[in-house]
C-alpha cells in the first residue's frame, strides 16, 4: 500500500518532458508543472517570437513570461529524495548518449530510442515518435500473435500428419487383411489339390499291384489324368506389398503393424 503511494506521489512531480523529478518546478497558467530548465528549452526549440507559448501536454495557449515557481511540488520532490526505494521498486534508467536526458521516446523512422531533445533535434524533427512503453507494449502483442499463429501452423501441420498417419495405417491394416485373406484362400486350395493328387498316387500305386491286364486296361486314364492334372499357383504378396512392409516374411509385416498400433496409444 505504502509502496502504491509513493509510486503515485512521485508521479504527481515527474515532469511530463524529461520524466525525471522536477528541478526547480514551475508552473504554468494552466496548472500544469515542469522543470524550469526543461520548459525553457523546449520554448526556445520552437523558435517561436510569439510570447504567447502552447502548453505540451493540454496544448492550451498561456504567457510563457507568467511562469511561477511552485513550492509545493518542490518540497514534496525534497522529500522524496529522502526515501531511497528497494531494489524491487528501483528501474534502471536509461540516458541519451549525446544529451544525457531519459530516453523515454522511439522514434519509429529511424527505430531507436532518443530522448526529448533528439526529438527536436534536425535529425528527428518531423519524424514519428511514441513513447518506448507503448512502443514495447505494440511489439510485445505483435509477439505475441506471431508466436500464437506459429502455434496454430503447427497444430494445423500435426493434425494433418495425424489424420495421414491414421489413413496409412488403416491402409496398412487392410492390406494385411488381404494378404492374410489370399493366404489362407491359398492354404485351402493346396489342401485340396494336395487331398486329389493323394488319391490320385494312392490309386495308381494300388493299380500297380494288380495284374499286367488289369494294369494295361486303366492305364490310358491314368496317362490323360497325370497329363491334364495341374497344381493351381498360391496367391502371394507382391513385390510392392513386400517393399511397403519392409518384412521377409508375414510374421514380420505382422509385428511392424503391432509395433506401430502400440506407438499410436502414446
Amino acid at each position: 500500500m505504502a509502496s502504491q503511494f509513493m509510486k503515485n506521489l512521485k508521479e504527481e512531480v515527474t515532469c511530463p518532458v524529461c520524466l525525471n523529478l522536477m528541478v526547480k518546478p514551475v508552473s504554468a497558467d494552466c496548472g500544469h508543472t515542469f522543470c524550469q530548465g526543461c520548459i525553457t528549452v523546449y520554448f526556445e526549440s520552437i523558435k517561436c517570437d510569439k510570447k504567447v507559448f502552447i502548453c505540451p501536454v493540454c496544448r492550451i495557449s498561456y504567457q510563457f513570461s507568467n511562469l511561477r515557481p511552485n513550492r509545493n511540488v518542490a518540497n514534496i520532490v525534497e522529500r522524496l529524495k529522502m526515501f531511497k526505494p528497494s531494489p524491487e521498486e528501483e528501474q534502471k534508467v536509461f540516458n541519451c548518449a549525446r544529451h544525457g536526458k531519459k530516453l523515454q521516446l522511439f522514434c519509429r523512422k529511424d527505430m531507436m530510442a532518443i530522448c526529448w531533445l533528439c526529438e527536436r533535434s534536425q535529425e528527428h524533427r518531423g519524424h514519428k515518435t511514441a513513447l518506448i512503453e507503448e512502443v514495447a507494449q505494440e511489439y510485445k502483442n505483435q509477439i505475441q500473435k506471431d508466436v500464437q499463429n506459429v502455434r496454430s501452423e503447427f497444430k494445423r501441420m500435426r493434425d494433418i500428419m495425424d489424420s495421414e498417419e491414421k489413413k496409412e495405417l488403416q491402409k496398412l491394416r487392410q492390406e494385411k487383411e488381404d494378404i492374410l485373406n489370399n493366404l489362407a484362400e491359398s492354404e485351402n486350395e493346396h489342401a485340396k489339390q494336395s487331398k486329389l493328387l493323394e488319391e490320385f498316387i494312392s490309386d495308381v500305386e494300388h493299380q500297380l499291384q494288380c495284374s499286367d491286364i488289369e494294369i494295361l486296361q486303366g492305364v490310358e486314364n491314368i496317362i490323360e489324368w497325370s497329363h491334364t492334372f495341374s497344381m493351381k499357383k498360391p496367391k502371394t504378396i507382391s513385390r510392392e506389398q513386400r517393399r511397403k512392409f519392409q518384412a521377409p516374411d508375414l510374421q514380420g509385416m505382422l509385428q511392424v503393424l503391432q509395433e506401430v498400433t502400440e506407438a499410436q496409444r502414446y
